[in-house]
């Protein structure tokens, strides 16, 4: 028997975890930190795989390892092959005498009952506990029990639901498993401690679930245990007087929670009993991993607004994508800081936050406040209000300078009158100044590594600022314009129809990339050849093949063309972190492959967006008809700054695409650099550079190691990349509160933000990298940026959980033409891919097909 098949439950303290796995490494060391905890011991990883390369073992594991990404019906199909060699191949004799003797060790010669328990190294995670993935069996009296039940724990590796967990998960393919067996509590009362909320995400409260008998009860969902929610000091604020917990007892989970907590660093899950003696004893306890970062605070509550989800990424930002965004925004600090928004960006793990607590209990910031985050990320304007109705958040004294209103800004009109006057030279000044500002950003093509990061310290500042710097009187006039007309024309005409005159706006650089792509897909179209391998071909491997320049013609020099004008996009382009197309042009291709499937003059966005600019002038002249000829000179005004407004309109997007341009060139320098680095030893990858601020890159560049640094920072943002959501709204306790008037069911509602109606199957995205979306669906994301918009070609509708009127996807899915509903709590989880759906983009609802035997 090999010295590690077997180690005592204590003896596992300190072990690796690939060694005994994350259940036996957590129980192991509350027993070194003299938490309560039954004792017993541990078959370990390397019993499992001696077993594992026992017959046909090693040929399946590297067949399961072989499936390709994406095919979790294989994966699922080639893990029960798995399943089945685990409890059928037999266990060598000095493993099965090892457990043997372990057994009679822990029972000292008398029958005793004990818990077998799987403890894989996937398993109680920071980000994926895998709680009740795996199997466990209890009341297990004997040698022969404990061995049937230590095979079955291994089998339970290979089972349906943790091969899909995993892959959920993104996480290794091939773990291994370690069981624990541990004399069983006699338990008169056992449950579940949470020491934070998992629903809310409060921490500052504590969930107590409780019922007679085993703990695997309230586990499994067997029984509806005792429900107590209670303060950090013990408090009761919800829960039954007459349960099995004396209110001793409960205060001594309270006080075992909170030393749990301390000493494992984050809030925990724990698994605990009270035997007849009224002892407590601790079988399991683990990070919850649901909980959403919060940043640290002391003293009265604080509230928080995510730079995420007004950017629009659903995503952590990299440290340089970080770095580079808290430039861009102090450009607007005092803008901002008059709403009583906080001065500077907080990160926690990646997720950028704003203190918005000044503005939320100012009477007079909130309401501006709550009107530019609706603008922008609907339903956070809600929230905020909502907000100022808490308790919590007392308004400050009234006629206090810091409740003084922002001053307005006088609107210069001599400088807008000629931009409706003259709109393309107007257009055409802005387009100039920053063609001027961006060729400053491309840096020398010919230095040194010291050089480059000079040049990159010295302009930086002017590329993540150059939307704020940029000319705005032309922009202004295009968004100035639209609202005047509506002044004019209202009584006659609703906002909504005015909104109908803004499709097909021309000059919209986003709007332009999506027609760029479409036009490239058009072209490999008309070619058989490029047209099949486009089909047939994975985008990972053409965008391999563009890279090597060995595509057919057609396919290479159009993308190429495209990636000349537009490769400094790409989705989450916000986070200069990202890789741009011009870096991997796999999203490119596939988007193309996307846009290859839509057929027929009705699918084609060139067509459709002439006729939306068509009609729009058709629709500008109709509605300023309807004014009576006493009010003439009203309906010739509003006529012309409707005209004047969609030749402006376009700049919109515009300050945006050159923010990208910037970041791009700036992007190729610091990846240049960041190969001297890996040259040095310093650095894995180039792009490792990404994962530093601009003061560390001088430091690596000078002496400094960071490999080890950069290996913490990438699995932290591997970790927050796979949150289900961001929360819009945050408070320091942890909670991400909730719309009052939110719906339970039935139809769902949000803004109203493009015109129009929409039935089809919804297509719900959560990466639209390797989105498919068919002609005639419904586009369902939790958020979208300007990467996401070649989608909206064949989308027949769009439906996001946040977004505003003037957020970017917004923008462009009214100037496409499609219906819009945004800010739809819960969206992707309450619409399902392949549901029928209608948006209502006029009215802000969407309303679900009736199905045969399917609840509406």
């Amino acid at each position: 028997m090999t010295v590690d098949a077997i180690l005592g439950l204590a003896e596992a303290g300190g072990c690796p975890r690939d060694l005994v796995g994350g259940k036996a490494a957590n129980l192991a060391e509350m027993t070194s930190a003299g938490f309560p905890v039954p004792g017993g011991f541990c078959v370990t990883t390397a019993a499992y795989r001696q077993v594992l390369s026992e017959g046909d073992g090693p040929g399946l594991l590297e067949e399961l390892i072989r499936v390709p990404d994406g095919d979790p019906e294989s994966l699922v199909k080639q893990a029960g092959r798995l399943w089945a060699h685990a409890l059928s191949v037999p266990i060598p004799a000095w493993l099965e005498t090892g457990i043997v003797e372990a057994y009679e060790r822990l029972s000292q010669g008398e029958p005793v009952a004990v818990a077998v328990r799987s403890s894989s190294t996937a398993e109680d995670l920071p980000d994926a506990s895998f709680a009740g993935q795996y199997d466990t069996f209890l009341d297990i009296r004997d040698a022969e029990e404990v061995l049937a039940a230590v095979r079955r724990c291994w089998a339970s590796l290979w089972s349906d639901r943790a091969t899909r967990y995993r892959a959920a998960h993104g996480l290794d393919r091939a773990p291994a498993i370690a069981v624990i067996v541990q004399r069983l509590v006699d338990a008169e009362c056992a449950g579940v401690l949470y020491t934070a909320n998992p629903v809310s995400g409060n921490r500052s409260e504590i969930i107590v679930d409780a019922a007679p008998g085993l703990g695997e009860a309230v586990v499994s969902g067997a029984v509806t245990p005792d429900h107590h929610r209670l303060t950090v000091d013990g408090e009761s604020l919800e829960g039954p007087d007459d349960g099995c917990l004396a209110p001793a007892q409960l205060g001594e989970l309270v006080a075992v929670g909170r030393r749990l907590e301390k000493h494992f660093g984050a809030p925990q899950d724990v698994e605990w009993a009270f035997n007849g003696e009224g002892e407590l004893w601790l079988t399991q306890s683990r990070h919850i991993t649901t909980l959403f970062p919060v940043p640290e605070s002391e003293g009265e509550p604080r509230a928080y607004w995510s730079v995420n989800v007004y950017q629009g990424i659903s995503r952590p930002f990299t440290p340089m994508g970080a770095s580079m965004i808290r430039e861009r925004q102090r450009g607007m600090a005092v803008y901002m800081s008059a709403l009583g928004f906080s001065d500077e960006i907080i990160d926690v793990d990646g997720w950028l936050y704003w203190d918005i607590t000044d503005g939320v209990r100012s009477p007079a910031k909130r309401p501006k406040m709550a009107a530019f985050v609706e603008s922008l990320a609907a339903p956070s304007g809600k929230l905020v209000e909502q907000l100022g109705r808490d308790p919590r958040f007392p308004s400050v004294p009234s006629g206090s300078e810091q409740d003084a209103p922002p001053k307005k800004r006088r609107r210069r009109w001599e400088r807008m009158i000629p931009a409706w006057l003259w709109p393309d030279q107007a257009r055409a000044r802005v387009v100039r100044e920053a063609e001027q500002r961006i060729a400053a950003f491309s840096g020398p093509a010919e230095a040194t590594a010291e050089e480059r990061l000079s040049f990159v310290e010295s302009v930086r500042r002017s590329a993540c600022r150059i939307e704020a710097n940029l000319p705005r009187d032309a922009n202004t006039a295009g968004g100035t314009g639209g609202q005047l007309a509506g002044q004019l024309l209202r009584g006659y005409v609703d906002d909504a129809e005015v909104a109908t005159v803004f499709r097909g706006i021309p000059h919209n650089p986003t709007t332009e990339m999506d027609l760029a792509l479409w036009r490239a897909a058009s072209a490999i179209r008309r070619d058989d050849e490029a047209f099949r391998l486009l089909l047939d071909t994975a985008p990972d491997e053409l965008a391999a093949k563009q890279l090597a320049g060995t595509l057919p013609e057609v396919i290479q020099s159009g993308v190429a063309a495209f990636l000349a004008d537009y490769g400094c996009r790409a989705t989450s382009e916000i986070d200069f972190g990202v890789p741009r197309w011009t870096d991997d042009p796999e999203p490119v291709f596939a988007m193309l492959v996307n846009l290859l499937r839509a057929e027929g003059e009705e699918q084609d966005p060139q067509t459709r967006f002439e006729q939306a600019a068509a009609a729009a002038e058709a629709r500008i002249v109709e509605l300023t008809r309807r004014l009576p000829v006493t009010k003439l000179h009203r309906a010739i005004l509003a006529r012309f700054l409707l005209r004047r407004s969609r030749r402006l309109r376009g700049l919109r997007e515009f300050p945006k695409f050159c923010l990208m341009r910037g970041f791009a060139s700036l992007r190729a320098q610091l990846l240049i650099i960041g190969e001297e680095i890996v040259r040095a030893e310093r650095l894995d990858r180039a792009e490792d550079v990404m994962f530093l601020d601009l003061a560390e890159v001088r430091e690596a560049l000078d002496s400094r190691d960071f490999r080890v640094a950069v290996a913490r920072r990438r699995e932290t943002w591997e970790r927050e990349s796979r949150r289900p959501r961001v929360p819009s709204v945050l408070l320091s306790d942890g909670t991400a509160p909730a719309l009052e008037s939110a719906s339970d069911g039935g139809d769902l509602s949000g803004l109203a933000a493009a015109a129009g109606v929409a039935t089809g199957p919804a297509r719900v995205v959560h990466d639209p990298n390797t989105a498919r979306i068919e002609p005639g669906e419904i586009l369902v994301a939790a958020t979208t940026d300007p990467g996401w918009t070649p989608l909206f070609l064949t989308a027949a509708a769009l439906v996001t959980e946040t977004g505003g009127m003037i957020s970017h996807g917004t923008t462009v899915a009214r100037e496409h033409g499609i219906p819009a509903v945004v800010g739809v709590p819960g969206a992707t989880a309450r619409i399902r891919t392949g549901q029928v759906i209608t948006v209502d983009g006029s009215a802000g609802v969407i309303t679900f097909a009736e199905a045969a035997g399917e609840p509406r």
